[in-house]
């Protein structure tokens, strides 16, 4: 995966301890419900271009590696705190400064990761969320709330990580899903500053019946003004029931619907494209829906088309585990 679809979710995933990789049943690539990949696939792919972004770190503009503006993502960059402040974005960032995007998002997903929760730990009838916060002194922190041991569910973890940190314009540009040109307004070689905002979650269900289910919503903007909304929802079962996949997948064509009806067929084909494992000729679950460099439109429309579908998780899961 890409980093910007990766980069939230390993940052944030990072704190839940202890996840067991996805057991993964393959699926036949001519299947009408193709698919969905484990989120492992998102943090090793994360890791490389962390990797990338700290070896770039070591040369810019002739400047030492210790003059250089840093990345701000590493392990080592938080501290944590008993509680997080009522926002993690920074002053100037919020409703009345520069980019009141970044302050409206993180406030939706905060409302999201609560309700969604609170929704699991009713399904669950035992166990309850327990929540690791932090802040980073660049600004930026977050929140990983992670039930484990419980009845229905083994361990799930729904995460909230907002980020501030620099990238070299080599490593943004081949990030990209579709060529974006994420250094717009930057100097040739300058580093570009950028924000990230999202929420992510597995969840594993003790019951072999009961899929797995992942979601990343977030939110992007570079200091340059390039900004674009990325996510999805996805399924990952290891036994199939049809009448579970049809509620899934129709509660995803309902949400994309109520916004563009070509969103459906365009994101889960995106999604059913992005997860094929090429070289085994498979696919990992069952789909969903999944897009990124999502800017096409007047940001407004689509940070609702965002709150509809991270809103809908509980819809288009609970009954299934329930």
């Amino acid at each position: 995966m890409k980093l910007s679809s990766a980069l939230l979710f390993a940052i944030s995933a990072v704190t839940a301890k202890g996840f067991a990789p996805i057991a993964t049943v393959p699926t036949s690539r001519t299947s009408s419900l193709k698919g969905t990949a484990s989120p492992i696939v998102e943090k090793e792919s994360f890791q490389r271009s962390l990797l990338a972004a700290q070896l770039a770190n070591k040369k810019t503009n002739g400047k030492k590696a210790e003059d250089a503006p840093p990345v701000n993502i590493g392990w080592d960059s938080h501290k944590p705190v008993d509680k997080a402040p009522d926002s993690l974005v920074r002053p100037g960032d919020g409703p009345d400064g520069n980019y009141p995007m970044r302050a409206r998002f993180e406030q939706m997903i905060r409302e999201a990761q609560i309700s969604i929760t609170d929704a699991i730990e009713k399904i669950d009838g035992k166990a309850t969320f327990q929540e690791d916060s932090w802040i980073r002194a660049n600004g930026g922190g977050g929140m990983s709330r992670v039930l484990k041991d419980g009845a229905v569910f083994e361990k799930a973890g729904v995460n909230l990580s907002v980020v501030y940190g620099s990238m070299p314009q080599e490593a943004l540009q081949a990030a990209t899903e579709r060529g974006v040109d994420r250094a717009k307004g930057m100097a040739p070689g300058e580093r570009v500053p950028f924000f990230a905002c999202g929420l992510s979650c597995v969840m594993h269900p003790r019951n072999p019946h009961c899929p797995t289910m992942h979601f990343n919503y977030r939110y992007f903007e570079t200091d340059g003004g390039v900004w674009w909304f990325g996510g999805g929802t996805d399924i990952t079962p290891a036994y199939l029931n049809e009448d579970d996949m049809r509620h899934f997948h129709g509660t995803y064509k309902e949400v994309c619907d109520r916004h563009d009806p070509e969103f459906y067929p365009k994101f889960k084909a995106w999604a059913d494209k992005y997860f094929v494992i090429s070289h085994r000729n498979e696919t990992r679950g069952l789909g969903g829906i999944f897009f990124d460099d999502l800017n096409d439109r007047e940001p407004e429309k689509l940070f609702e088309f965002a709150k509809d579908a991270v809103n809908s998780v509980v819809p288009a899961y609970g009954p299934i585990i329930e």
